[in-house]
């Protein structure tokens, strides 16, 4: 029997009781379509990859070199930002990001990162890095200095002060850009978007409250995209009245902008105030009907009729016909007027929102993107390529109920490419909300130390719980060898020889942990001396995978490394609970197209087990080469392995054999998911 635990603990961690990695059957998937350069097809399966496996650079880093191969700079660049915070030591991708910033028009970033690669990468990267922050910081340099002679012999010269402004910005010279981005505005307040540039660069400099005055009159004016961005970066809260009254000295002809702070001082109870401000953009912009009416109504308040009437009647005169007027009838005791009301037509909403909903997911403004993306599906509801972003941005904002919806109405778009991608995503996606999920997986092998054959197995079905984070399972194990006892006369047995059956809860996978308790019974196809051949069988545990580098499928070779970390509580044996740590770092080969596509992994083993009970058997840390093979012609889940291995007990007591053995291990894992 302790022959038998002896087996189970060298074996439970490949096993992988409950699942292998999650991702790693997409990412076969994702590999496999990039080889057949089916890259949309392999976008959306890394996509779903990375939902399943968020905290893993290499996904992110594959994807970005698959939307280079389909002209996207600007998405592939953020993949590598998101791969750069995963994994900060890695210098090749900060050059990758930092020449796809230079590229999409981000040089001042760009500039940042190879300055730092420059000095603190290894020697390769920063070789590169100096070179590519020279070509980038010498033309600017150089830029300084001509514009600056320019200004020099016309100072008033609006053209020279935006240009330097920006290329000072792009250098990092924080105060000389506000100096000539507030020169630049001076000369010409038509150009709003100087404000958003004033806002940035004041807030580098720490002047927070010039940048919100300055980012707060970009945001109410006439120029929409302008104001939209200025929006998205003020945030949520409301400005205070003293912010208005800043706005207002760098921006005083913006009535919008007086005319909300006009309004707030009416909502504070300030009618004076309120009233002064009215009569200012009465006086500097007579064609605001809005203001003119309210300033009307103040003075009819304040017992003006005269002068109320006088201002209300500029309203009756310009026959608008709208909302206003029915306002000032309604004040100077009139009829209203019948009129039809004027719709915007339907296309131009969804064109505008679609407008502002791509600019909004290219600047990583997710939730602003799903609001506008929802307008325009409204304005315009057979629209299948909003449906199909409304899936992807549902996706990326881990709403995947709701991406799946969208992915599934997007199937049935007249463009057959909407639909091929709609249909890709929702088979990604929709497996994970089904009732019910089978999952198997099978391990056979050949084990030298003890000249048998092994063979572990289970088939498992799932079942959604509501919106509760769990899923009950009901789970068949298998456990046997083929050689049945060593040691006689007191036989001891390799294998439990069992089907075990039993039901459970598991929780799902998050950022690579997962936990699970089960209870079943267990049944033995063959007699074995002094055991029962039935008996209940409790177990659980947490188990936690991470992986990084190239694994294998990648569609480049490079280096690896794996990592298995549980914790396993067993009632049948002897209410012992397993600690145990797998570990694989290697090197993964370049595929070998004329040999059916065979994908090679070198690796080295490093692993340790431990138990509760300080048993010999569960006490032990093995070392090693191994290697993994796959060919095209097999199913995406099957690898074959061999793996050779020194292994050494921690604990001899009670050890009837050598403490340090060797072990020659051959076999395949094979999962499949429905």
């Amino acid at each position: 029997m302790k022959n038998a635990l002896l087996i189970y603990a060298l074996l439970i961690g490949t096993l992988k009781a409950q699942s292998p990695d999650p991702a790693y059957a997409i990412l076969g998937k994702a590999y496999q379509e990039l080889k057949n350069a089916n890259y949309e097809a392999a976008i959306g399966s890394f996509r779903q990859a990375i939902a399943l496996a968020p905290d893993r650079a290499a996904i992110r880093k594959d994807l970005a070199y698959t939307l280079l191969k389909v002209g996207q700079p600007e998405e592939a660049r953020n993949q590598f930002a998101e791969a750069m915070k995963l994994d900060p030591a890695d210098h090749h991708v900060e050059l990758e990001y930092a020449f796809l910033c230079h590229e999409t028009g981000q040089s001042r970033i760009a500039r940042l990162i190879f300055d730092r690669v420059r000095q603190t990468g290894d020697p390769a990267s920063r070789v590169t890095a100096e070179q590519a922050f020279h070509n980038i910081d010498d033309p600017l340099a150089q830029g300084i200095a001509r514009w600056s002679e320019a200004l020099r012999l016309e100072p008033d010269n609006f053209s020279a002060h935006r240009e330097l402004a920006r290329i000072a910005e792009q250098r990092s010279n924080w105060a000389l850009a506000a100096k000539h981005y507030e020169a630049a505005w001076r000369l010409k307040p038509s150009e709003r978007a100087l404000l958003l540039d004033l806002g940035r660069v004041w807030k580098e400099l720490g002047n927070r409250e010039e940048s919100y005055a300055a980012l707060l009159a970009a945001s109410r004016g006439a120029q929409p995209r302008v104001a939209e961005e200025a929006r998205q970066l003020l945030g949520s809260r409301y400005p205070y009245v003293y912010e208005f009254r800043l706005a207002l000295q760098l921006d005083p002809a913006n009535v919008e902008l007086r005319r909300e702070l006009a309004y707030l001082l009416l909502e504070m109870g300030k009618k004076d105030e309120a009233e002064t401000e009215f009569q200012r953009i009465v006086e500097s912009a007579p064609e605001d009907l809005l203001s003119t009416a309210q300033l009307g109504f103040l003075h009819l308040q304040r017992k003006d009729a005269a002068g109320g009437a006088a201002l209300l009647q500029i309203i009756l005169k310009a026959e608008k016909g709208d909302e206003l007027e029915d306002r000032v009838r309604t004040a100077l005791v009139l009829p209203k007027q019948l009129r039809q009301r004027p719709e915007v037509p339907r296309r131009q909403i969804s064109e505008e929102a679609r407008e502002l909903a791509d600019r909004s997911y290219k600047a990583g403004y997710l939730n602003d993107a799903l609001k506008y993306l929802t307008i325009a599906h409204e304005a315009d509801p057979l629209d299948f390529d909003v449906m199909l972003k409304l899936g992807y941005t549902n996706n990326m904002l881990r709403k995947d109920r709701e991406a799946v919806d969208w992915f599934a109405l997007a199937r049935r778009s007249p463009d057959p490419t909407i639909a091929a991608e709609a249909h890709r995503a929702h088979s990604n996606l929709e497996p994970q909300f089904k009732n019910t999920r089978t999952t198997a997986w099978l391990l056979p092998f050949y084990s030298s130390r003890w000249h048998d054959v092994f063979a572990y197995g289970q088939m498992k079905t799932e079942f959604r719980a509501g919106s509760l984070p769990i899923r009950p399972y009901v789970s068949m194990r298998f456990v046997g060898d083929t050689r049945g006892a060593v040691g006689q006369p007191y036989p001891q047995y390799l294998s439990e020889k069992a089907v075990i059956l039993g039901g459970g809860i598991a929780s799902p996978y998050y950022k690579g942990l997962m936990g699970w308790v089960e209870t079943g019974q267990s049944f033995s196809y063959r007699a074995q001396a002094g055991q029962s051949r039935t008996g209940p069988d409790f177990r659980g545990g947490v188990s936690f995978s991470r992986a990084f580098g190239h694994l294998l499928g990648a569609s480049k070779p490079g280096a690896f490394f794996e990592n298995h970390e549980d914790a396993v509580y067993v009632s049948r044996f002897d209410h012992s609970t397993l600690f145990y740590t797998q570990n694989k770092f290697g090197y993964t080969l370049p595929q070998l197209e004329e040999v059916a596509g065979m994908r090679t992994q070198l690796y080295w083993n490093a692993n340790v087990t431990a138990d509760t009970k300080q048993q010999f058997w569960a006490n032990f840390a093995e070392t090693g080469p191994g290697v993994r093979l796959r060919w095209n012609f097999l199913p995406q889940a099957m690898v074959f392995s061999v793996d050779v291995l020194r292994g050494a007990h921690t604990i001899n007591h009670g050890n009837p054999r050598k403490p340090n053995y060797y072990d020659i291990r051959a076999g395949f894992w094979y999962a499949l998911s429905r």
